[in-house]
């Protein structure tokens, strides 16, 4: 199990001075979250990978049908030349309208359809770019004419930057585009239910209902020929930092499930504590088991 730590405060200055402390407190992974009109997350990344050595970096997560592959393309390969090769992209189709309409101030959201096809051919499309070689592309939504000059340097990582996916289990189609990939964020939407409810995934969703997923992309990956190579499946949740045996007990079970990463946050803590919250949490360390 390695660990890492979600920052959800908007401070640049307070994220960089976080990274390093979570390098030193014994985090595996420090990650910033990803906006529309807000602090720039690899601007952000790209300063913190300057003053840290060992730890991972990554966005938690990042809008891939939002972005234009290139650009992301481009601000990724820059930070994880910086960092050595330690960035992880953690990918999704980004919140809805309706859920969340702050996301879709200055456009109208496509619909869930034209975000998934737009997420399958931006990662698609990354591949190639993070090569910084010549290539062409035709996709639906995106193409690419070959070109062979001022050609950007390629990504240190190999075959890609680490790229964790956003699936929703048992929905397959979703599952199958995790399963091409480095890593499972896990969704979960009940059988009866109609749609994704978040409230109702926190509730219902399970380690036992983990397992079951795991054990599903482990058969898809070996049928695909990827057994193999490495596999991470995150789960996110809180903890106290202050009683090492409670919560130890609570990431217990999906590690036991099979997940690889715990990521810390707490979305709940209020704009002015989240300097104070942050700080002493990161300083506390991960919830070992």
């Amino acid at each position: 199990m390695k660990y890492g730590f979600i920052f959800t405060g908007t401070d640049p200055n307070l994220a960089v001075e976080l990274a390093p402390l979570a390098e030193a407190s014994g985090w595996d992974a420090f990650f910033v979250w990803e906006g529309i009109w807000a602090t720039d997350p690899w601007a952000t990344l790209a300063a913190a990978a300057m003053v840290t050595e060992r730890i991972r970096l990554g966005t938690m997560l990042t809008p891939v049908p939002r972005r234009r592959p290139w650009e992301l393309a481009g601000q990724t390969m820059t930070v994880d030349r910086l960092s050595n090769g330690r960035v992880i992209l953690s990918a999704g189709l980004g919140v809805p309208a309706d859920v969340e309409q702050r996301f879709w101030i200055f456009e109208e959201d496509p619909g869930r359809k034209v975000r998934a096809e737009l997420l399958d051919e931006g990662l698609e499309l990354l591949q190639p770019l993070w090569r910084g070689e010549p290539f062409e592309y035709e996709g639906e939504h995106y193409h690419a004419h070959r070109t062979d000059t001022m050609l950007p340097p390629a990504i240190v990582q190999e075959p890609r930057i680490t790229t964790w996916v956003v699936g929703v289990w048992p929905r397959k189609r979703s599952m199958r585009r995790v399963a091409r990939y480095d890593g499972w964020i896990p969704n979960y939407t009940p059988p009866e239910a109609d749609g994704i409810d978040p409230v109702l995934q926190q509730r219902t969703y399970t380690p036992e209902i983990a397992a079951e997923a795991i054990a599903w992309i482990r058969a898809e990956r070996e049928q695909a020929g990827l057994a193999d190579a490495p596999f991470d499946v995150v789960q996110e949740g809180t903890t106290s930092g202050t009683d090492a045996e409670a919560d130890a007990a609570i990431v217990r079970p999906w590690a036991d499930a099979g997940a690889t990463w715990w990521l810390e946050s707490d979305w709940s803590v209020p704009a002015k504590r989240v300097a104070r919250y942050a700080r002493d949490r990161v300083r506390a360390g991960p919830p070992r088991v």
